[in-house]
C-alpha cells in the first residue's frame, strides 16, 4: 500500500495547459495577481473571468491555497482530524477497513482528504468517511451489484461510488464486507 500522490489529481495538473490553457504554476500567477485567498473567490475568478470548469477550478483553488499554507497537509494528520474528538471511537473501525484492504496487493493506495479517504488502485474502488459520531459509511464502487439490506444501492457520495456499507463496529468488517471491498478492489 503507498500513501502517494492522488494520481486523479496528478493527472488533473498534467492535463491542465491543454484543458484550461495555463499551466499550475501559471494560474498560481493569476490568483495572486488578483489577490484572492477565499475559496469561493478563487472559484469565482477562474470560472466566471477564465471559463475554467467546476473541476479544475476546484483543484486549482485547493493546490493554490494548500501552497500559501505552506503545501499539502499531511495525510496521516487528515486521517487523525477525521477520527479524532467525538468520532475517535471509529477509527477501529476504519483500522479494521485498512488491515482487509492491505492483504489484497501492493497496489492498493490510500488517498486522505479533507473528510474521507479514498482507496485505489487504477482508480478509486471504495471511500471511507467517518459520517456520524457513531457509524463509518464505507462506499464501493461494485458495477453489477444488486442492493440488499446491508448492501445499499444508489448515488453515494454524490455518484463517486455505486454502493454504500454502514459500520458501527469493527466486528461488522465481516468477511461481506471483506468480500465486497475485494472485488471493488478487483473491478478498478
Amino acid at each position: 500500500m503507498s500513501n502517494a500522490v492522488d494520481p486523479q489529481v496528478q493527472t488533473m495538473v498534467d492535463n491542465m495547459p491543454k484543458n484550461t490553457g495555463k499551466s499550475l504554476p501559471d494560474w498560481f500567477k493569476t490568483i495572486a495577481a488578483a489577490n484572492l485567498e477565499k475559496h469561493g473567490e478563487i472559484l469565482k475568478l477562474l470560472k466566471g473571468d477564465h471559463g475554467v470548469t467546476h473541476g479544475y477550478a476546484n483543484t486549482i483553488s485547493i493546490l493554490y491555497r494548500q501552497k500559501m499554507e505552506g503545501g499539502a497537509p499531511e495525510e496521516k494528520a487528515l486521517v487523525s482530524e477525521q477520527y479524532a474528538g467525538a468520532k475517535a471511537d471509529l477509527r477501529p473501525i476504519y483500522d479494521a477497513i485498512l488491515s482487509a484492504v492491505s492483504k489484497f496487493g501492493s497496489d492498493v493506495s490510500v488517498a486522505p482528504k479533507k473528510t474521507y479517504i479514498s482507496l485505489r488502485r487504477n482508480k478509486q474502488f471504495a471511500i471511507v468517511k467517518a459520517a456520524t459520531r457513531t457509524r463509518v459509511d464505507l462506499g464501493l464502487n461494485l458495477k453489477g451489484f444488486e442492493a440488499t439490506d446491508r448492501l445499499e444501492g444508489g448515488n453515494v457520495f454524490s455518484g463517486m461510488c455505486t454502493h454504500l456499507v454502514k459500520l458501527t463496529s469493527p466486528a461488522e468488517v465481516d468477511a461481506d464486507v471483506v468480500s465486497w471491498l475485494q472485488q471493488a478492489y478487483e473491478q478498478a
